[in-house]
């Protein structure tokens, strides 16, 4: 059976973000089970939605809305590396909750690794940081085909505590599962 076809999944999409996608932003952006893992704070007013669009979400390298029926509902980001490390990229994401565990974010990576493998040719790797913690998002990588390569205890900080991360590749020989 065609995966697409499955009521839950389809309509999604990936786009870039516009100031018109503020107040779906700001519905699962102000969320804090969203933002929890997150490396930015809850997002509390249609001001600061707007302000994020236009400020990081729309001059960032790579970052786009992952949409349902054209409207946000999260997001994935790519930030290429520069320098001796270009060959690299983080990737990070967000799903609002009333989504969690249908299988779009895994949905949303697959659609998204091979359009920025092509789109930055000297990338080779992607990098994913999750905290412990945070088993919904090990999950996804894992069933996209991202490998586990560790432990980095005592990594970073993250909402004003050091955190032990795990750190998951993709790299641009491997497939997608």
């Amino acid at each position: 059976m065609d995966d697409h076809n499955n009521d839950s999944r389809s309509g999604i999409c990936l786009q870039p973000f516009k100031a018109s996608d503020v107040d779906d932003f700001l519905k699962w952006a102000s969320d804090d089970r969203v933002t929890h893992y997150l490396r930015w704070n809850t997002i509390t007013s249609k001001q600061q939605a707007l302000d994020y669009i236009n400020n990081v979400a729309i001059p960032h390298p790579w970052r786009q809305s992952i949409c349902l029926h054209h409207h946000s509902i999260g997001y994935i980001s790519f930030k290429p590396q520069s320098g001796d490390n270009r060959c690299k990229a983080h990737v990070s994401y967000a799903l609002a909750v009333e989504h969690w565990g249908k299988g779009i974010v895994t949905e949303a990576l697959k659609m998204a690794l091979p359009i920025v493998f092509k789109q930055f040719p000297q990338l080779l790797r992607v990098e994913a940081l999750v905290e412990v913690e945070n088993k919904g998002s090990q999950r996804v990588l894992q069933k996209v085909g991202f490998l586990k390569e560790g432990l980095l205890r005592k990594y970073a900080f993250c909402k004003g505590e050091i955190k032990d991360f795990l750190i998951y590749s993709f790299l641009a020989t491997d497939n997608l599962i």
